[in-house]
């Protein structure tokens, strides 16, 4: 497992109970004896409002990071995440909204790895590199458009 999945984990289930948690980015960094450079990784990607949380966020000596929850409808949080998404999105990008797709029920884990793979590096190998990322994204999009 990769030290940003452990971090999201670790904080996923803290905050699994509560709508809010106040968290140190320094005890953080020292719990996963990693840089703080990679908690604000860590909470830029995987703790959206897209997703289901607003950040707030103090650096320095003192500094915390709050996470709180914000309670989003399915359609509210699928349109969010169709803007978010833009006009191309890695294969990396992919498994992380994929990931939160299940976590959250808005598909099922069978869903999510057809989605994964029909937009593959694999399956797109026809497609000139350069516009990879750009179809991926159209196809994640009417992927999920029509699964919901």
């Amino acid at each position: 497992m990769k030290i940003s999945d452990m971090i999201e984990e670790y904080i996923r289930d803290i905050i699994a109970d509560e709508e809010s948690v106040e968290l140190s980015r320094s005890e953080l960094a020292n719990r996963f004896n990693c840089v703080p450079s990679q908690i604000n990784y860590v909470i830029s990607t995987r703790f959206i409002p897209e997703l289901g949380f607003s950040v707030e966020s103090r650096r320095g000596g003192g500094g915390y990071i709050r996470i709180n929850k914000i309670d989003l409808s399915k359609s509210m949080y699928l349109s969010k995440i169709i803007e978010k998404i833009g006009r191309k999105m890695s294969q990396s990008v992919v498994d992380i909204y994929l990931k939160e797709f299940v976590r959250y029920n808005v598909i099922t884990s069978r869903e999510a790895d057809l989605i994964k793979i029909a937009v593959s590096d694999k399956s797109l190998n026809q497609v000139d590199t350069s516009k990879r990322d750009f179809v991926r994204a159209d196809i994640f999009k009417h992927l999920i458009i029509n699964l919901v």
